[in-house]
């Protein structure tokens, strides 16, 4: 499967791209497999996005938690939380 990732604000500085092309295993099926396939990568994707983290995560421009199953083809963004006031 087939997918558009994009980072936002923080993540995107940390982990040094805005966005990236992927193809991801068959085992991949979820926004939190996804994560955790990403983590497997090392640092500084393991620090950025642990699991501790609290991190905003939308499939085709629409907010979704990571139990959300994945489409070929899909955007997926992650972005950390923000405040507002």
């Amino acid at each position: 499967m087939k997918l558009e990732l994009r980072f936002f604000a923080s993540l995107r500085e940390a982990l040094g791209v805005s966005q990236e092309s992927i193809i991801i295993p068959v085992t991949v099926k979820t926004i939190a497999d996804l994560r955790a396939h990403l983590i497997e990568r090392g640092n500084p994707w393991a620090e950025v996005l642990a699991e501790g983290k609290v991190l905003r995560c939308a499939l085709n421009q629409h907010m979704v938690d990571a139990s959300t199953s994945l489409q070929d083809g899909a955007e997926v963004a992650f972005f950390p939380p923000v405040t507002g006031g």
